[in-house]
């Protein structure tokens, strides 16, 4: 497989054999994903890597909880709030490791609304190294916004650095699903050439 080939198949996954990611994996996987680019080399990143089913367990109320009051606020139907929240929380218990990506606040040169915004990409963009990192290892994964909702409530169930501040979650593991065909947009449509 080429590199090219390597980086078109990755998909995403939600459905996790609860086989462990062993250590040495996720350490190599941590190592490219603070490879990525950064905006003046800030290297905003930082992770917390959830692998207790408790604390998984209290993040996942934490996040359906605020999830629930969110979607009743729009107006959504009850059935469908019960079914986001139940695949959720079994999407969290069934992942093997959660890299919780966050971007701490203070690994910034000036307190402008561009450098922030360069900061919140150099972040995302050690997210997609991981992500391309765990399917390179032969795991599957996912990239979840749910943090971006609840920030308080995930800093406060994992007790973390007041400055670090939640971006996403990355779940990984051994993908126990066939990965959906992916239908992009054709590449023309995406493209103004100058």
């Amino acid at each position: 497989m080429t590199l090219q080939d390597l980086l078109r198949s990755r998909r995403s996954i939600r459905r996790f054999k609860p086989d462990p990611v062993p250590a040495d994996m996720i350490e190599r996987i941590l190592m490219t994903a603070t490879h990525a680019p950064s905006a003046h080399n800030l290297q905003p990143w930082r992770f917390a890597i959830l692998k207790n089913p408790e604390l998984k367990t209290q993040l996942a109320q934490a996040l359906t909880g605020k999830m629930r009051l969110d979607m009743q606020a729009e107006g959504a139907a009850e059935s469908d709030i019960e079914k986001r929240v139940s695949n959720s929380l079994r999407r969290i218990a069934e992942a093997p490791v959660i890299f919780l990506l966050c971007r701490d606040v203070t690994a910034i040169r000036l307190n402008t609304s561009e450098e922030t915004v360069m900061n919140i990409q150099s972040t995302a963009l050690a997210g997609l190294q991981l992500l391309l990192a765990a399917h390179a290892e032969g795991l599957g994964a996912n990239w979840i916004c749910w943090p971006l909702y609840a920030p308080e409530e995930t800093q406060s169930v994992l007790n973390l650095p007041k400055e670090w501040e939640p971006q996403a979650m990355i779940l990984v593991g051994y993908s126990n699903e066939e990965p959906k065909s992916k239908s992009l947009k054709p590449i023309m449509d995406l493209v103004e050439i100058i």
